[in-house]
């Protein structure tokens, strides 16, 4: 098994999940305005389960969705990394980079930068060639990261792990090439 890769950002600390990281993670996934583009708001037993997929994918590939923590103060903030997401999107296989944070640290530009780190580390450590984002298409405050991150907006699709009737469905993908 890999060695679980974790670093530094100017103020942040990508690292793999700890179990003190689960109370404010279930907080979070609890908060209406974290998960307004999501379906549903996580029950404990949902957000504990997606900790323990994530930690236990870096484990084995020494990457993916890692834990973020606010360098100066240690707290928890939420998760930034790499995913490859389900062979059901109509653009997979890829990688993603994909977010979360608390909401008491958006507008901070922790996204970018955690995404910056991690969207280096795809393209210098695993060689990709490619990552994608994608969100639903009334995600403003993603889709501003998205594009501050350079990547450029390829296409709108129907998800189809969102139920039909949602107007979360209707999704943005945006793609970033190494070669820019």
């Amino acid at each position: 098994m890999p060695k679980p890769t974790d670093f530094l950002t100017p103020r942040l600390t990508l690292r793999q999940w700890r179990a003190s990281d689960l109370e404010p993670f279930a907080a979070m996934n609890a908060d209406a305005d974290v998960m307004r583009y999501y379906p549903a708001m996580w029950t404990r037993e949902q957000s504990d389960g997606f900790a323990e997929r994530v930690r236990q994918l870096i484990e084995e590939r020494g990457w993916g969705f890692w834990a973020v923590e606010e360098r100066p103060s240690g707290q928890f903030i939420g998760f930034v990394g790499l995913h490859t997401p389900s062979n059901e999107l109509p653009f997979a296989p890829c990688v993603e980079v994909g977010w979360r944070l608390a909401k008491r640290y958006w507008g901070l530009g922790y996204a970018t930068e955690a995404a910056q780190s991690a969207i280096a580390f795809g393209f210098q450590h695993l060689h990709l060639g490619e990552l994608v984002a994608f969100t639903a298409i009334d995600n403003l405050k993603s889709r501003a990261v998205m594009e501050r991150l350079g990547m450029r907006l390829a296409c709108e699709f129907d998800h189809p792990q969102v139920p039909a009737e949602s107007e979360l469905r209707r999704h943005v993908l945006y793609r970033l090439s190494q070669s820019r």
